[in-house]
Parts: C-alpha cells; structure tokens; sequence
C-alpha cells in the first residue's frame, strides 16, 4: 500500500473545487425536484400528471448510475480532469434542453399547447437523462480524488465533502423559495441558478494536476477489484442497466436478457468469482434506501403542499429543513454517533426514525406537527447513504470505489426504474381513495386509465378536474374543482403511510445483519493490509471469507471495528471505512 498525501498536503483549492462540484449536483436535483412537483411549474406547462413526473424525475437519477460505474471502471486511463470537463458540458446540455422546451410551449393554448408539450416532453427527458450522467461523473471524480489526497484522514474528509449534497440542498432551497414571485413568472431563473456552482468549480479544477487513482497507486488488481463485486452484483447491476435502456429505446425483452446475459458471462469468465454474498445482501438493501432516501425527497414538495399551502407556507420548506438536519449531523456527528452505535446499530436506529417520521408526516397538520415528525424523518435518512457505504468499505476493501459506486448505482436505478415512479403509484392510488371516500360519484368522470413499468394503474386527470367548473359557485363558496384538488392533495400525503414499507424492510434485513455480525463476535472491520490475499476477493472472495473468519478476526480492526473509522470524524485511521454520499 503506497503512502498517499496526508491531510496536511492536501490542495484545499482541489478539495473545495470538488464540494462545490458535488453542490452543483444538489442545485439540479432539488430546482428540478420543484419544478417536476410543484403543479405551478412544469406540470402545468407541459401537462402530465404524478407518475409521469416521477418517470420524468427518475430520468435524472438512472443515469447517474451508468456514468459512475463506466467511469470508475475507465478514470485511472482517462483521467479525472476528463470526467470534470464531461460533468460541466452535461449542465450544458441540460440547461439548453430545458430553455428549449420553454420555447416549445410559450404562448400556446388549446389544441396547439397539447400538440407542442410532447415534444417539450421529450426535450425536458433527454435533458433530465444528460444532467444525470452529469451528476454521477461528478460522484466518480470526486470520490477518489478526495480519498486519495486524504489517505490517512479518508473517513474524516469524505464526510465534509459529502455534507456538500444537503448544504446543497439547503442553499439551493433557500435561493428557490427566495425567487419564488421570479419563479412564478418564469421558472427558467431556476435552471440559471445551476450556473453558478457549476462555473466556480469548472474554474477552481481545470488549472489544477489531479492525483493518481487511488486503486492504481494501492497496488490492488483490476481482476481483484472486479471479483469483489462478483457475477451475482453484475447480473443485479446489468439487469437494471439493459432493463432501463430497453426502456428507453424500445428494446424488446430478448434483446434486453441477450445483452444482460453477454455482459455477465464475459463479466464472470474474465473474474471468476461470484462475489462476496455480504455484498450482495448490501446490494439488495440499498434498492429500498435509495427509494426512501431520494425518492421521497424528489416527491416530498409535492405531497406535502396541502398541509404546508394550508399553514402558507412553501412545501419546499420540508425537504430544506431535512437537508439542514442531514448535513448538521454528517459534518459534526456522525464520528459519535457511529462510535456509540456500530454502523449496524446506527442502520437499525435510521430505519426506525425513518419509518416513524413518514408514517406521521401522512397524517400530520400544522406546522408543529410537521416540523416534529419531518425532524424524525431527517434524522432517519441522514445517516443511510454514508452508512451503508461504509459497511461496504470496511467488509469488502479490496472492492475499492467499484463497490462503492456500484451499490450507489444500483439504488439510484431502482430509484429510477421503480422506487419513483412506485411512490407516484402509491400518490394516485391514495388520492383515488380519498376521492371514493368523499366524492365517489366523480371518480369515474375524473380519473383515466394509464400504465407504467410495474402496470396499470388509475390517475387524477387535472385537465377533467378543471373542466369540473362549469357552473358559477356563490360568493365564498369553493368551486367543485378546488374541493376536489384538495381531497386529492391530502390524499397524497395519505400515501406516505404506504412508502413506510420501504424502511420497514430495511429494519428487517439491519436485525438479521446484527445478528449475523453477533455470532461472528461483533461488528469488525475487515484491514485490507492485514487479511492477505485470499480473503479480500481473488478467487474465493465468493466463499467463506465472505464476512467469515477474516472479517472478524484478529486483524480485523480491533477497537475500530465500527468504532472511529467508520463514519468518524478522521479516525479512520487505514481508511478502511471509506464513506460517498
């Protein structure tokens, strides 16, 4: 293991350039988030309705997963500098995409608007795809860039470069709600605001040499870093992969399972090992996480505009507020809480939060009520992402940034594919109800049949609930159209009830993981240096080292077994509990 840069020989410009990179991809996720949501926005300019604004919003994740795993199999040969370039040119493309469709729709009404938002459609799709290749290049630069100048002080610097994700989210929130009325009249101010950070950190990094790949340096194989992840995390991987592109371009079933089937073989012929099943179970984990974490957070302003408009205030307020929770605890608390807790006792006390927090923020009215439980949702959510990827770290090192980004890319497809457009589902199933419950006569006359990845299901038509307004109302009176939007809304936020499965699940397979790490004698942390070559994933990284004997073992870590170097401070002491966002 070479010795790298210690935190005293860090560049603070490098460092800083890539938290500003990682702000930017806050600033695209949470203005879209508005724009996708909030019903004043896009969804009233380009006309579509829930599940098709989560499609729309999934767009934007998905690729995020492809271009962190492409890119961390190619940066050490094309180098960081190349994918920080790529990352900007895709804010680029995005933005002008986006104003493109702006001009589509501008000024049209009636049959000319129908006609022109499916094409704007297309434009803000495409767009959204683009922005997020941008985003997970900005992750796989970033990571090991970071690692690597901070090798002895990994744990510690990884965590404030990824309080930079909800710093983002705050600061991009508050600049949101502070042009609101600017907005309202126009939203493309929204897309500038990604300028910013994204123009500071293509200037702070272009003149600047970036260090050697932290894998290249370390002496660690490529085989060895591929067998780590296995066939079994290739299969899960590729399948949401080729299943997505399917998708997109049409491809049929055959072609999808032919390419999946390729890819694996070629995959598993050239490592040779199945993967470590730990891994995998992590792998499996991360789906459900990745849907709690980011796919509520991309639908939260929108489920919780009835109680929030009600108290006039911004729904934005919610997911600002959880951010500021996020990144207050990572920045300063996460080396003591983890310290106190194990990661694993940390993943069970999240998932409870969790599940709590949305479960009363379904029925919650009033500001107090929402404050209270948002703050136990926040708090449940900010230690999942980091986390995880910990544990990762630390029982599956030789793995390197590929099983780190490879499980952030697994969840952030699901969360593409199925977590955001599920949670939509579940939106529109909720407000169907609530309508059956309080204006069943209308159901029929109001909703339309449509499909989507998982099947079909029933949607508010806003268009046939507009149309409702027919007949004059008396002073004071709510029209039917208004009554109708609010059952709706507060059906919506009904659904939050049923996303608590997600979480729920989670709880589960975190017990079973504690008991598993019980009867090993405890949560330890597997030393790279120490564990020899045959127990970090060569050929039998599929067998019984797994998370058996070297996993825990004498060499495992000792007191830092989930101790200071797993989501401490800068304890980490040999890094081995290398932490993204």
């Amino acid at each position: 293991m070479s010795t790298n840069t210690n935190s005293k020989e860090g560049d603070p410009v490098l460092f800083w350039g890539c938290f500003i990179a990682l702000i930017t991809t806050a600033f695209a996720f949470i203005t879209r988030a508005f724009l996708v949501n909030d019903p004043g926005f896009w969804p009233k300019d380009f006309g579509f309705d829930t599940v098709q604004g989560q499609e729309l919003f999934g767009a934007g994740i998905w690729p995020f997963a492809i271009s962190i795993i492409i890119f961390s199999l190619i940066i050490d040969r094309i180098g960081y500098k190349v994918a920080m370039i790529f990352s900007f040119v895709c804010y680029v493309i995005y933005s002008a995409l986006a104003l493109k469709a702006y001009g589509m729709v501008n000024g049209l009404e009636g049959e000319a608007l129908k006609a022109a938002q499916a094409g704007a459609f297309k434009n803000l799709y495409w767009g959204s795809v683009v922005l997020g290749l941008g985003n997970g290049t900005v992750e796989a630069f970033i990571n090991p860039v970071v690692a690597t100048m901070y090798n002895r002080e990994k744990t510690k610097w990884l965590n404030i470069l990824h309080a930079g994700w909800p710093g983002g989210l705050v600061i991009g929130g508050l600049l949101t709600l502070a042009l609101g009325s600017q907005a309202a009249e126009d939203w493309r101010i929204l897309i500038y605001l990604i300028a910013g950070p994204a123009i500071i950190y293509l200037v702070m990094l272009m003149g600047k040499e970036f260090p050697e790949n932290e894998r290249v340096s370390s002496g660690v194989s490529y085989r060895e870093m591929l067998a780590e992840f296995g066939v079994i995390g290739a299969a899960i991987a590729g399948y949401l992969i080729f299943k997505q592109l399917g998708m997109v371009f049409g491809w049929s079933d055959g072609m999808v399972y032919g390419v999946l089937a390729a890819s694996v073989i070629a995959y598993g012929v050239y490592c040779q090992s199945l993967g470590r099943p730990l891994l995998i179970f992590l792998c499996i984990i991360m789906m459900p996480l990745a849907t709690t974490e980011l796919g509520t957070d991309g639908a939260i302003t929108g489920i919780m505009a009835e109680p929030m408009q009600a108290a006039e205030w911004s729904p934005l307020w919610v997911l600002i507020y959880t951010s500021a929770i996020m990144m207050i605890l990572r920045f300063f608390f996460a080396g003591p809480i983890v310290n106190a807790l194990t990661p694993i006792g940390l993943l069970i006390a999240s998932a409870a939060f969790a599940i709590v927090g949305l479960f009363m923020l379904s029925s919650a009215a009033g500001m107090t009520a929402i404050f209270i439980f948002a703050t136990l949702y926040g708090v449940g959510k900010t230690f999942f992402w980091p986390t995880m990827l910990g544990v990762v770290s630390e029982q599956c090192p030789k793995g390197g940034a590929l099983t780190l980004n490879a499980i952030a890319g697994i969840g952030m497809l699901t969360v593409g594919i199925v977590g955001g457009p599920l949670i939509g589902k579940m939106q529109e199933d909720s407000a169907v109800a609530a309508l059956k419950k309080e204006k069943s006569e209308l159901v029929g006359d109001i909703t339309t049949e449509r499909t989507y990845f998982l099947g079909a299901y029933t949607a508010v038509d806003g268009d046939k609930v507009a149309a409702l307004d027919g007949n004059e109302t008396k002073e004071g009176e709510k029209s039917e159209s208004a009554e109708v939007n609010e059952i709706v809304k507060k059906g919506k936020q009904a659904a939050l009830a049923n996303v608590t499965i997600f979480p729920i699940f989670m709880l589960g397979c975190y017990i079973a993981l504690g008991v598993y790490f019980k009867g090993k004698g405890g949560y330890k942390a597997v030393d790279l240096d120490d564990s020899g070559d045959d127990d970090s994933g060569g050929d039998d990284s599929g067998g019984d080292d797994s998370g058996g004997d070297d996993s825990g073992g004498d060499d495992s870590g000792g007191d830092d077994s989930g101790g200071d170097d797993s989501g401490g401070d800068d304890s980490g002491g040999d890094d081995s509990g290398q932490k993204t966002d």
